[in-house]
């Protein structure tokens, strides 16, 4: 699956309202979806990098050797989800998707990110 295709999957989960996936050693974008007034996923995607960027220092100092699967930032309206994507190479990359809380299940959501991960051929 390309990353055009995988956005589309995405935001075909219940309650997405914008996807996108995000290179966290730089911060850019490399494919988006959705979003719009009141989400801009360019914004967005910088500053999931940070918080991306956070965690797996935190880890390193903590000497946990271990990797971070997904982040989850609860809102009160909405989730933002955040997969780190298992890739060899250089290249470190998540997937982010934010969902409306009302109408997304968040089980569900993670399953679904999890099979488009498998899925993406990068």
């Amino acid at each position: 699956m390309d990353i055009e295709t995988a956005l589309k999957e995405a935001m075909a989960i219940d309650g997405a309202v914008g996807a996108a996936l995000v290179d966290y050693d730089s911060g850019m974008t490399l494919g988006s979806s959705g979003g719009g007034d009141g989400l801009d996923l360019e914004i967005a995607a910088a500053g999931n990098t940070e918080v991306v960027r956070a965690k797996v220092r935190t880890l390193e100092s903590l000497g946990i050797h271990d990797t971070v699967e997904d982040v989850l930032i609860t809102l009160h309206r909405q989730y933002h989800l955040i997969r780190l994507l298992e890739r060899g190479g250089p290249a470190r990359l998540f997937l982010y998707l934010a969902l409306d809380r009302e109408r997304a299940n968040l089980a569900l959501a993670r399953h679904h990110l999890r099979r488009i991960e498998g899925e993406l051929g990068i």
